[in-house]
């Protein structure tokens, strides 16, 4: 009768016999285990809890860890991996081919060059892909400031920034779409109309939540995740302005080599400002608990004590 009670492990934690059935919720096993853990690895004395498995502590884990910050993981890979496989097929499977759409003495393809023809599928699911996940990086960042998940935006100006940044991100996600719909061999000069609105967009996107996290920074010193994104994004804007700039100049010049290679280059590091709203979003996965979230506007703020005071 004694052996069937349940019994109590050296560290604290609810145990059972082998063959008997667990008392205790699911929950609380896994809190054990959790709690007197390193790693993965279960201590021996944890080893006898039912249906504590290394799979199921992995998930736990990766639950935890999992959050809003894929979005612009998951848009930049796609991004990248549509620039190198269209690049890759140009090189290699081609061996450099001149397509019809390209303008003599021009031997470099631009992306739209290799992106007309067999590749036209891959182009357009890529951009598509690309912009719906970067676009809910955007909104997420809305939600979670609104929630108190991330440092809550304090001033109409703010909100102003972020909302300016919004309208001119969709708009650069219609021009990326459309450029890929209209190709540079069957529609050139909408081509070029929609190439317009996905740089001007998005760099005009990235102008303004610049803005807006500087001015965050200033309210929120102690989140340095701000100003690490901050500078990212000033740097972005920086370098794509530049090249953009480059790229226009050798256009009207007929330089088509030379503008060719600079709209690859601004595309690659298109891919980095993609990543850095990782940056942004990360720091949600330390407020799940509502007691770890930012006050609402207006209200005191946390103490410098609080789990948020060092993102």
């Amino acid at each position: 009768m004694t052996s069937e009670l349940l019994r109590t492990s050296k560290v604290g934690c609810p145990t059972t016999p082998d063959r008997a059935r667990p008392t205790r919720d699911t929950k609380l096993r896994l809190h054990c285990v959790f709690k007197h853990t390193t790693s993965f690895s279960l201590k021996p004395e944890l080893r006898h809890l039912p249906h504590i498995t290394f799979a199921t502590t992995l998930s736990i884990a990766a639950m935890r860890v999992i959050s809003y910050w894929v979005f612009p993981i998951i848009s930049g890979l796609m991004w990248l991996g549509m620039l190198l496989g269209m690049l890759l097929y140009w090189i290699i499977d081609t061996n450099r081919e001149v397509y019809p759409s390209m303008s003599p003495p021009q031997t470099i393809a631009y992306i739209s060059d290799v992106g007309a023809y067999r590749l036209k599928p891959l182009f357009v699911t890529g951009c598509v892909i690309t912009t719906i996940f970067l676009d809910l990086s955007f909104f997420s960042d809305r939600w979670l400031r609104h929630k108190g998940r991330l440092a809550p935006n304090t001033s109409v100006g703010e909100k102003v920034l972020f909302g300016l940044s919004i309208v001119f991100a969709i708009l650069g996600t219609v021009g990326l779409i459309c450029l890929s719909i209209f190709d540079t061999y069957r529609h050139k000069r909408l081509h070029l109309l929609f190439l317009l609105f996905f740089m001007g967009g998005y760099l005009l996107s990235a102008i303004f939540i610049c803005w807006e996290y500087q001015r965050l920074g200033k309210k929120y010193p102690q989140h340095h995740s701000l100003a690490a994104s901050f500078w990212i994004k000033l740097v972005f804007i920086l370098v794509e302005l530049v090249l953009a700039i480059a790229f226009v100049v050798c256009n009207f010049r007929e330089i088509y080599n030379a503008a060719a290679i600079l709209e690859w280059i601004v595309a690659f590091v298109f891919s980095f400002y993609i990543w850095s709203f990782m940056v942004d979003l990360w720091p949600a996965i330390r407020t799940r608990d509502k007691a770890a979230r930012f006050s609402k506007p207006g209200m005191a703020e946390w103490s410098s004590g609080s789990p948020n005071a060092h993102f």
